[in-house]
C-alpha cells in the first residue's frame, strides 16, 4: 500500500496535470470523441439578447429569464437547469418538477463514495482490481478500461479505475467500482447521510443498458429476429428507460452534491481536491465548458443517453465553474428525450456556459 506522503504526493500531480481550463469543442462522448487537451483559446461568442444587470437581483432575474428561452428552445424536450452563485447567493431553474436521467453523470457521485471509503481505510488508491473480458461493459468517451480488458484479463489500480470512470466515462470502471462498493444503493445511502437528497442510484450500466435494450430481464434477443421485432423492442426498452425513477436526480439533489463535494462537505481535504481534478481532467470538451471563455475553470462530469430514432434519451452535464476572479457557480443541466440535432444541443449548452459566465464577472 502507499504510503500517506505517496497518496498526497500522487495527488497533487494529479492537480497539477488537471488544471482547470476550458476546453475546445467537440464531438460528444456518444459519438467517441478524442482526448480533449486544455486550451486557451476563446469560444466564439454567444448572444444571450440578455439585458445587462448590476445588482445581484438584477443579475439573479436576467439570468431567471435567459434559462427559461433555453428551455423554450429545446421543447418539447424538458430541459432542467440550475444555476447557484456561490459568491452572492443567487439561484435560478428552470424544469424543476421532475427528476432527471443521470446516466454518466452518475459516475462522479459513485466516485465520491469510494473515495469516502479511502477516507476512511477500508479502500486504498493502490489496491488491485482483477477484470476479465465478462466484466467489459461498453461504453466509454475514449478508449479505455474497457478496451484493455476486452482483449484479455487484467490488474488495475483503485485509482485506475476512478481516473477511466470519472476523467474518461469508461462504463467498465464504474461498474467495477459499484461492484466493490456493494451496488447502487450503497452509494444513495452515503449521499442521504451527507445530506444529499433526490439524488438516487440504483444500478450500474450493465443494467441500464439492458433497460435500453429491451432486456431488462436478462435475456438475450432472438437469434433470428426480424428487424420489425427488434425495432419494436428497442422502442419499448426506450420508453422504459425514461420513464424508470433508478438512477435519477433533481436539480437540488444534483446541485447540492456540487456545493457539499466543493465545500469539503463530502470528503477529506485530499480527496476532495483528488475528485475535482478527476472531473476537471474529463474529456468531452463539449456542452457547458465549449461556452467559457479563455481564463474560466470547470469541474464537470457530463452524460449522454441511448438513442432511439431521432430521440436522444439524455445529454447532461453538472459543473462547478470558478471564474478568473475566483468567483464561482455551480451548473446542472439536463435535457430529457429531446429530437433536437447535435448543432442545436452544442449551442443550447454553449449558451449556458456563456451565461454562467456572465454571472460571475
Amino acid at each position: 500500500m502507499l504510503k500517506p506522503t505517496l497518496i498526497a504526493l500522487s495527488l497533487a500531480l494529479a492537480l497539477s496535470l488537471a488544471p482547470m481550463t476550458a476546453m475546445a469543442a467537440g464531438d460528444d462522448a456518444a459519438a467517441g470523441v478524442p482526448a480533449a487537451a486544455a486550451t486557451g483559446a476563446t469560444p466564439a461568442a454567444v448572444d444571450t439578447d440578455a439585458p445587462k444587470a448590476t445588482g445581484a437581483a438584477d443579475r439573479s432575474a436576467v439570468l431567471q429569464a435567459s434559462l427559461q428561452s433555453l428551455a423554450d428552445k429545446a421543447r418539447p424536450a424538458h430541459f432542467g437547469i440550475i444555476v447557484m452563485n456561490l459568491d452572492d447567493g443567487t439561484t435560478a431553474r428552470v424544469g424543476d418538477d421532475r427528476a432527471y436521467m443521470l446516466m454518466s453523470v452518475f459516475k462522479a457521485p459513485v466516485a465520491a463514495a469510494v473515495l469516502q471509503r479511502v477516507d476512511a481505510g477500508t479502500l486504498h488508491l493502490d489496491q488491485t482490481v482483477h477484470l476479465t473480458p465478462a466484466d467489459v461493459v461498453g461504453g466509454a468517451a475514449v478508449p479505455s478500461i474497457g478496451t484493455r480488458a476486452a482483449k484479455g484479463a487484467i490488474d488495475v489500480t483503485l485509482a485506475e479505475l476512478l481516473s477511466a470512470s470519472v476523467s474518461q466515462s469508461d462504463n467498465t470502471a464504474v461498474d467495477a467500482l459499484l461492484k466493490l462498493l456493494g451496488g447502487g444503493p450503497t452509494v444513495t445511502a452515503y449521499l442521504d447521510g451527507k445530506g444529499v437528497h433526490g439524488m438516487r442510484i440504483d444500478v450500474g450500466e450493465r443494467e441500464i443498458g439492458h433497460v435500453f435494450d429491451g432486456l431488462a430481464d436478462g435475456t438475450v434477443a432472438p437469434a433470428h429476429e426480424t428487424a420489425q421485432a427488434k425495432d419494436a423492442r428497442l422502442r419499448r426498452g426506450y420508453d422504459a428507460a425514461i420513464a424508470m425513477p433508478q438512477n435519477t436526480t433533481t436539480l437540488d439533489g444534483a446541485a447540492t452534491f456540487l456545493r457539499k463535494l466543493q465545500a469539503g462537505e463530502l470528503l477529506s481535504p485530499v480527496s476532495t481536491r483528488y475528485l475535482l481534478s478527476l472531473m476537471q481532467a474529463q474529456v468531452v470538451p463539449t456542452r457547458i465548458r465549449a461556452g467559457l471563455p479563455a481564463g474560466f475553470s470547470i469541474a464537470d462530469k457530463t452524460g449522454t443517453g441511448s438513442s432511439y430514432g431521432k430521440r436522444i434519451a439524455a445529454w447532461n452535464d453538472m459543473a462547478i465553474v470558478t471564474a478568473p476572479n475566483g468567483k464561482r457557480a455551480i451548473v446542472a443541466a439536463f435535457l430529457r428525450d429531446t429530437t433536437s440535432t447535435d448543432d442545436e444541443r452544442a449551442a443550447w449548452f454553449r449558451e449556458l456556459g456563456a451565461l454562467v459566465a456572465a454571472q460571475l464577472r
